[in-house]
């Protein structure tokens, strides 16, 4: 099981960084920076923190269990409590992230906004629910591995090369 907290500091790397936010940091930016981390291991610096705390979620731990990732020692972060104040791509996965990024005044080299439904919003037995968060993983799978790889290999305005699956 791949840990999720494989950290490397940001003051002493020249690796490309990138800054997922989200509403709470409970599912959406959490599983981005943690895919971002399980593809591009050690050849990138992956955060994630939201526009207000959260708590753990469940669920979370449950479906990236499943591909091998282990999130059970994520501690949701609100932007407040961020280290670092630049990142090469700052990718807003929630409605209310993009303003919140805005206001607190990050250094950027870019800046995306992938809307993510919120699997908590799901209603439903919890087959249906876990599906819901099933979906969000794989669709994040894809633009995580998609979008990063030019990033990786020289830019953040690199353009984005099919990937090979």
């Amino acid at each position: 099981m791949q840990p999720y907290a494989s950290r490397i500091d940001e003051r002493e790397s020249d690796l490309p960084s990138v800054l997922f936010v989200c509403s709470m940091n409970s599912v959406r930016s959490p599983i981005a920076a943690a895919l971002a981390r399980k593809f591009f291991p050690g050849r990138l610096i992956a955060r994630s923190a939201g526009v207000r705390s959260g708590k753990a979620d469940a669920f979370v731990h449950e479906v990236m269990e499943e591909i091998g990732v282990d999130m059970s020692v994520h501690t949701p972060h609100t932007m407040d409590e961020l280290v670092a104040n630049r990142f090469d791509l700052v990718v807003t996965l929630s409605p209310d992230a993009p303003e919140a990024v805005e206001r607190r005044g990050l250094e950027m080299a870019a800046i995306e906004h992938w809307p993510m439904p919120d699997p908590t919003e799901t209603e439903g037995n919890r087959e249906a629910v876990l599906s819901a968060y099933r979906t969000l993983r794989d669709t994040l799978q894809t633009r995580v591995r998609e979008r990063l790889a030019p990033l990786v290999a020289g830019g953040s305005q690199a353009p984005v090369l099919p990937v090979e699956r």
